[in-house]
């Protein structure tokens, strides 16, 4: 049984979070009732437009009537005509026909309800696309400004999460960046390759539209041209069965779920960081890191776009189920299924990136952190410069690798066995062994020797790849980004 005063309490019923708790207004309108139903109706206005222009009997009239009350849309009587006639399309038919009564005849003539129910789900497509698109160019710019910043920091490298040869703090940026700018690539292939569904009528062959016409081939194909350019599309779809092929949602999920788990592993790299205590994502004056250990600064923003991501990796099974079910020209089974998957995908990629934006533009480093962890890992990588360094000296490359075998392990012990710090530089400093090269021990221990070619290699990357790719979107670039929760 409901709670008392369930109906009228919104507290009292289940909300997505990624609606109520989450996303930016933008996206959420985007999958709203409203600018569906309204899409909706612009579709049905773009027919009669189209039709009238090729000869059909609409009037001036109707088209106005129709014009004027795209955003009337009465959704309680909508809704008490689709429980009545267990159809949301003609639902939505009945409504728009009582508010443009000489325009009723005409509404939604010839089409099939996969014209406006296929049709808009390609515009909302699009349009979230072109809301996700800046999204992430504002990510990858922010990321950049702090790989240019950090291009010569040397940090400790890791491989399989041991310590490898140093990198910079900046040239690690740059592999969040590659892998974000492939997402960028991916997402507006994806968008631009949409295409409209278009006027293909019950089973695509445009039948209901050659009757209309009298047989007229050159303007079933001009009505189909028309309303697809009124749509904002440059192409349509040749073939069709009802819907659209349901592989195309496969290709948009898929670019979503990659772009989910690029960010994944971004975050998750800023939450080891964040243990380390090298990089931390921005912690406010009053935020809490936990309910029970007030010293805690837990990576939460992090942790979000983690737990989100894996969520969007997963909904691309959906669209990869349905395509592979769709009996012939098309069977219903996609529909509820649809309505779910799509929306949320969109929805999830958009908090993800929000969140991401916030957390890059108030990323903290730790310098002395950083600094401190490759004094305690350098001087067994150093090895390698000093035997060289012996051998220009005069020295047998074979001993002075045994010598340095043997401190380096009485070294490890210390830090291993008894906690202390690596004194294995110390060790070679009071060997007489070593001492034609003594002098040159701090030169040969300076980490910016140890880092290659990274900072060359972030400023050429920034330079050539990633900043001309934000190119289009230069303009969409100001302001920081808040996050409500």
């Amino acid at each position: 049984m409901a709670a008392p005063g369930a109906e009228e309490d919104p507290m009292s019923r289940y909300r997505s979070p990624l609606v109520s708790r989450y996303a930016s207004p933008e996206m959420g309108f985007n999958f709203s009732e409203r600018k569906k139903f309204g899409t909706w109706r612009r579709l049905w206005l773009y027919l009669a437009q189209a039709e009238k222009s090729l000869g059909l009997p609409i009037t001036d009239e109707q088209i106005k009537e129709m014009e004027a009350n795209l955003d009337n849309i009465d959704f309680k009587m909508a809704a008490e005509e689709e429980k009545k006639l267990r159809h949301d399309v003609m639902a939505h038919v009945h409504t728009f026909a009582h508010c443009c009564p000489k325009a009723a005849a005409i509404i939604h003539l010839g089409a099939t309800s996969c014209y406006v129910g296929d049709n808009t789900d390609l515009i909302v497509l699009r349009d979230g696309f072109n809301l996700l698109l800046p999204k992430l160019a504002r990510v990858i710019s922010r990321l950049a400004d702090f790989a240019e910043k950090y291009a010569d920091m040397p940090t400790l490298g890791f491989t399989h999460y041991q310590p490898a040869q140093l990198t910079t703090v900046g040239k690690r940026c740059c592999l969040w960046i590659q892998d974000l700018c492939m997402d960028l690539h991916n997402l507006q292939r994806a968008r631009d390759d949409l295409r409209f569904r278009g006027v293909k009528g019950t089973t695509g062959t445009q039948a209901s539209f050659l009757q209309l016409f009298e047989g007229d081939h050159s303007k079933v194909e001009e009505l189909d041209r028309l309303v697809t350019a009124k749509a904002g599309f440059k192409r349509a779809f040749m073939v069709t069965g009802q819907t659209y092929s349901r592989k195309v949602d496969i290709e948009v999920l898929s670019v979503l779920a990659s772009l989910g788990a690029s960010i994944h592993k971004i975050c998750t790299d800023i939450r080891l960081l964040a243990n380390l205590k090298e990089i931390e994502e921005p912690f406010e004056k009053e935020q809490i890191g936990s309910s029970a250990m007030p010293y805690k600064r837990n990576p939460m923003r992090s942790e979000r776009c983690c737990s989100l991501a894996r969520h969007l990796m997963t909904l691309v099974l959906d669209p990869l189920q349905t395509a592979s079910v769709q009996w012939f020209e098309r069977t219903l089974d996609d529909s509820a299924n649809r309505r779910v998957c799509l929306a949320e995908a969109f929805l999830t990629a958009d908090i993800i990136l929000s969140t991401l934006q916030n957390i890059s533009e108030g990323l903290v480093v730790y310098p002395k952190v950083i600094e401190r962890r490759i004094q305690q890992e350098l001087p067994f990588m150093a090895t390698e410069n000093i035997i060289m360094a012996m051998v220009k000296a005069g020295g047998n490359r074979q001993d002075c690798h045994e010598k340095i075998r043997v401190l380096s392990q009485q070294a490890a012990a210390v830090v291993k066995q008894e906690g202390g710090d690596n004194d294995f530089i110390a060790r070679v400093r009071a060997d007489s062994y070593f001492s034609p090269i003594h002098k040159q021990l701090e030169s040969l221990l300076d980490p910016s020797s140890f880092t290659g070619r990274a900072p060359q290699q972030v400023a050429k990357f920034l330079k050539e790849e990633v900043r001309p790719a934000l190119v289009p979107y230069q303009s969409e670039m100001g302001g920081k980004i808040e996050l409500a929760l």
